[in-house]
């Protein structure tokens, strides 16, 4: 088979959640199936990190796509060219996006539907592409994979699709692939929170992520605990949200919070390993990476009791409602004070981590693909 596949999120050295889900199955799947081609299509200059065997053909095309009307021409122009110039079979798109005009079987890897459920988290122009296109390219897929069970149910009920055509393939844990050098945690304490100990955020600093909820259980939390525990960020802002900047200026204990900004693989894997707990709690995800990155690494989380959150920390984090911000403050008080509870936090969470595995994701991708011959 000649396979296209929509790599415009593999940026080298700005690999996000998709972009994480594209190269590691990717990177599986061609050298497991050398018999195949795959064309790996860019937006732009590519890394040759990701040409990962010699099946791989990487294509570039412009122009870069990363903003509603680029979207449109990339896919609605650009894809169907590629799949008639190179003579493609099936077309692969892990992010969302698909072609409206593309003629050949499709899959279509579906994250979320965060766009339908909260539109008010994305700027206009985003939401009303994703409202009007996107919707139309899950309903044209020929098969999806969802993240979770609770994206695959989401799609069944909420667009009404036949649920024997979507295929449900975990993320997984990749920071721990990470941690080849020794390294020591002290000075990774020191050189980030000044030798104190400190909870740990890692993702966009995005409303949907419940920054400023997160901002004031740590507030309440420090002042009811007297402690010298810290928060570090890491993530870059997703869209600059003048609700969350605002909410961070009225904070007493502002200078208690550090936000690292970016961070390479490497450097974010260390500083999550060396944490006192993950605190996740987003307001909606389809899978939540960091929760098993978090647990690979025998750090204990405190993540959302809704949407696919339950799902994948199961019985091996503490659970919270992430609109209440009481919650999030007593979860962080249980980690700081009981050394028993993050002791069985860290059992449970590295069992529960194992139960996501990119080799067995990858092996579903594939059993997705060839449901399209």
């Amino acid at each position: 088979m000649n396979i296209l596949v929509n790599t415009r999120l593999l940026i080298y050295g700005k690999l996000e959640g998709i972009g994480w889900f594209t190269y590691e199955l990717l990177k599986r799947i061609v050298k497991n199936h050398p018999e195949h081609t795959f064309y790996f299509l860019f937006d732009r200059k590519y890394h040759s990190e990701f040409v990962f065997s010699s099946n791989v053909i990487p294509l570039v095309y412009g122009p870069p796509a990363r903003h509603p009307f680029l979207y449109f021409v990339w896919f609605e122009f650009i894809v169907p060219y590629v799949i008639k110039k190179y003579n493609i079979d099936v077309f692969f798109s892990p992010d969302h996006m698909l072609s409206l005009k593309a003629k050949v079987p499709t899959l279509l890897a579906v994250h979320d539907l965060n766009f339908i459920h909260h539109p008010e988290f994305l700027p206009v122009s985003e939401a009303l592409f994703y409202k009007y296109f996107v919707t139309r390219y899950i309903k044209k897929a020929n098969r999806i994979v969802a993240v979770s069970n609770y994206t695959k149910n989401d799609i069944i009920n909420t667009l009404n699709i036949d649920k024997t055509i979507i295929d449900v393939v975990y993320n997984a844990p990749t920071l721990t692939n990470n941690l080849t050098d020794k390294y020591d945690k002290q000075e990774i304490v020191k050189k980030y929170s000044d030798g104190k100990p400190y909870f740990i955020y890692i993702g966009s600093l995005h409303k949907r992520k419940n920054i400023d909820r997160i901002f004031k259980a740590f507030e309440s939390f420090i002042e009811e605990t007297k402690s010298n525990v810290n928060f570090i960020f890491v993530g870059k802002p997703m869209w600059k949200d003048k609700s969350i900047d605002s909410v961070y200026k009225s904070l007493k204990y502002k200078d208690k919070i550090i936000f690292t900004g970016y961070l390479d693989s490497v450097e974010a894997t260390k500083l999550l390993a060396s944490s006192l707990a993950l605190v996740f709690v987003s307001l909606f995800e389809g899978f939540g990476i960091p929760i098993v990155e978090a647990m690979s690494l025998g750090v204990p989380v405190i993540t959302s009791n809704v949407t696919s959150m339950p799902e994948i920390a199961d019985d091996a984090a503490l659970l919270v409602d992430p609109y209440s911000i009481e919650e999030i403050k007593e979860a962080m008080k249980k980690i700081y004070y009981d050394e028993n509870l993050r002791a069985k936090l860290i059992q449970k969470g590295i069992l529960r981590s194992k139960v996501f595995n990119w080799d067995v994701s990858a092996e579903k991708l594939w059993e997705s693909i060839l449901k399209l011959k």
